[in-house]
């Protein structure tokens, strides 16, 4: 079969090479799924510089978030087991932690109703406690975490403002329902914040980006506010002045929701029931900005690891196609759009 496999850490378009390899063969309590959908992750970049908290051997394949096939046909979603992950043919999961895909989205929609969706649940709903009618801000609106927490936050009925870096996405955001876009390279963030707030601030913070997007949340979080940290994108990691949560008194909260999976893996299921159902709904549909060939899965992974992309950008494998090698320069397929 297939694979996109990284020998050595660096920048995903120069390491991530394509390549004939065997199929994976599935330990105790995993299982072989045939690749149906391949959608891109932030993590994926972070895999390929060696910079992820999970460190797979090399080689490996990356790749986090599929939908996929089992061999009885049942179309599935799942986080593959690395070094063995999406950017492939075929993956190897754990069953344990195989789900239905909802027949509602296609492939790559069902994919991208997973990492993003289910860490924008538990960081809402789980360990911000979003109440309807409250302020919710979130960082990276139009990227494939951001979106996934601003139809959620609509979903649950708070009043959604969205910054973003760029008329392109913040063309995105209103497009996802955003009640207010604000473009950080034209707008001050926090004026902007307090100003629709009536200098309140926001009621809570989803911010996947870190460095100055979290300096900001805190300038403009409210009374017993609480900011939800989910990622850094940004590359920079901030060092919080607990001082500062003590005198304006709100909240600094962690996710890492893989941790559910080993801890609570119950609750991962009953969030894929009502993320299953919201999507039945219409209340959240991800927003799949492309879907590129498997022979530039490289190229779309170094562009979401430049923060180029909107929403999540699909691979779709080529069965039984092209040839067994190559390097990571191919050219991309032109952007489907935005959300509908």
């Amino acid at each position: 079969m297939q694979a996109w496999r990284v020998h050595e850490n660096g920048e995903p378009g120069e390491v991530m090479r394509l390549e004939e390899v065997d199929r994976p063969a599935p330990g105790d309590g995993q299982v072989l799924l045939k690749v149906r959908a391949a959608n891109i992750n932030f993590p994926d970049a972070l895999l390929c510089r060696g910079e992820y908290q999970v460190r797979p051997p090399l080689p490996f394949t990356p790749g986090v978030e599929i939908c996929g096939e089992t061999e009885d046909g049942r179309r599935v979603i799942a986080n593959p087991a690395l070094p063995h992950g999406g950017f492939a043919e075929y993956a190897v999961a754990d069953t344990a932690a195989v789900l239905p895909a909802p027949e509602q989205l296609d492939d790559a929609q069902a994919a991208a109703l997973h990492i993003g969706y289910q860490t924008g649940w538990f960081g809402l709903h789980r360990r911000a406690r979003l109440r309807a009618g409250e302020t919710l801000l979130v960082h990276a609106a139009a990227g494939g975490v951001g979106s996934a927490a601003v139809q959620l936050g609509k979903a649950a009925g708070a009043r959604v403002i969205g910054v973003v870096g760029g008329p392109e996405k913040a063309a995105v955001a209103r497009e996802l329902g955003c009640d207010l876009v604000v473009d950080r390279r034209a707008e001050n963030v926090i004026g902007a914040v307090k100003e629709a707030t009536g200098g309140l601030g926001a009621d809570v913070v989803y911010d996947p980006v870190g460095g100055e997007a979290y300096t900001q949340s805190t300038k403009c979080v409210a009374f017993e506010g609480r900011i939800v940290v989910v990622g850094f994108a940004s590359g920079s990691i901030p060092a919080p002045a607990l001082n500062h949560a003590l005198v304006k008194n709100y909240t600094i909260l962690g996710l890492h929701w893989g941790l559910y999976n080993l801890k609570d893996p119950a609750a991962v299921a009953q969030c894929h029931a009502e993320l299953t159902r919201l999507a039945a709904e219409g209340a959240v549909k991800p927003l799949i900005s492309e879907r590129v060939p498997f022979k530039d899965a490289a190229d779309a992974v170094q562009r979401v690891a430049d923060g180029r992309s909107t929403g999540r950008i699909a691979v779709l494998p080529e069965t039984g196609t092209g040839a067994a090698t190559g390097t990571g320069t191919a050219h991309t397929t032109a952007p489907e759009g935005a959300a509908r």
